[in-house]
């Protein structure tokens, strides 16, 4: 009996080549920082969550994504997500924290915490936020030794993690298209499952980079405005994009609280009142994050005069299914 989620049918890493090869493209991969945004993704019904370096680095430190979060916070977030969920988790390797060394060791890292696939950029360490002035990066062959080192680790703890070559060499210093794909050819020549390609600056530059390489698998993460239909992700053949639940979180907490700040506690009874009913509810967290699997291990292990204590109280959750009531008028929904 376990608390946390169990993979059915194999490894996660498995289910991830299985969806990009038979599933439809593009997968979407719900971006996000802690294990419960993964909880999240994976209750609304998304099979892929993407662990975004940037915000972990806002929700768990507090700071600038400009590589300052260490490969040991990483690697313990990226862990703790992996047992929140049983869905495949594509994990934000940075540079590698480091040259080709410090590269094997973490690919062996987040590969012994369960993520399905993982990416390696090419920008020097410590490196920054992708969309950020004053980019740089390292040598197209420094970038190619840590991408071999990371397939050689993946190789020998688990063939079916996925390897992605990251290149922020468009809107680096010295960079350009030409640049991108230069790189693009050497990474693939290196051996890698998929190109991640950041900052492109419009169509027609995705276009390019999509027929240099008709072929290759493509994940991308781009801000062009008019932002790219779901249509025009297909037509371009992506493979994955990415939707960032934490930073629509950050945005409507913010909207929130500046209500709250303006109006007092009507704000907050005025949501409260407006979400009655809502499937997670104001204490659904409780529900989502395994409550009802706690009462399933007391139940087993436990005598009836322990258990009484859910008979014995009042609260306005309770994990037992059978005994929940529904929420009072006045109160939070479950």
């Amino acid at each position: 009996m376990h608390l946390r989620p169990r993979v059915v049918d194999g490894k996660t890493s498995t289910e991830l080549r299985r969806q990009l090869r038979e599933e439809q493209r593009p997968l979407i991969s719900i971006g996000g920082a802690t294990p419960h945004h993964a909880q999240l993704a994976e209750a609304t019904g998304f099979s892929l969550f993407g662990l975004s370096g940037s915000q972990a680095s806002a929700h768990i430190l507090g700071l600038p994504d400009a590589g300052l979060m260490t490969m040991s916070e990483v690697v313990d977030n990226a862990r703790h997500i992996c047992r929140a969920v049983s869905i495949p988790v594509l994990a934000d390797c940075e540079t590698g924290f480091g040259n080709v060394l410090n590269a094997t060791r973490a690919v062996s890292e987040l590969i012994d915490a369960g993520v399905a696939g993982l990416f390696i950029e090419d920008q020097v360490f410590p490196k920054r936020c992708g969309f950020t002035k004053g980019l740089q990066i390292v040598s197209a062959q420094e970038a190619v030794g840590k991408l071999r080192a990371a397939i050689a680790v993946r190789d020998e703890l688990d063939p079916d993690v996925v390897i992605l070559a990251r290149t922020d060499s468009r809107a680096a210093v010295g960079g350009g298209v030409d640049e991108v794909l230069r790189r693009c050819e050497a990474y693939l020549a290196a051996g890698v499952d998929m190109l991640m390609i950041t900052a492109l600056q419009s169509r027609e530059e995705i276009r390019t980079v999509r027929e240099a390489f008709p072929e290759a698998l493509i994940k991308l993460n781009i801000s062009i405005d008019p932002p790219l239909t779901e249509s025009e992700f297909r037509d371009f053949r992506i493979s994955i994009y990415d939707i960032s639940i934490s930073k629509i979180a950050q945005m409507m907490m913010f909207d929130f609280l500046t209500r709250l700040r303006r109006d007092g506690i009507a704000a907050f009874n005025d949501f409260t009142q407006s979400h009655k009913g809502h499937p997670i509810g104001m204490f659904g967290f409780l529900e989502l994050t395994g409550f009802p699997k706690l009462l399933e291990i007391e139940r087993a292990f436990l005598d009836a005069g322990a258990l009484a204590k859910y008979d014995e109280s009042i609260g306005l959750y309770d994990p037992r299914a059978d005994k929940a009531p529904s929420a009072p008028a006045n109160g939070p929904a479950r």
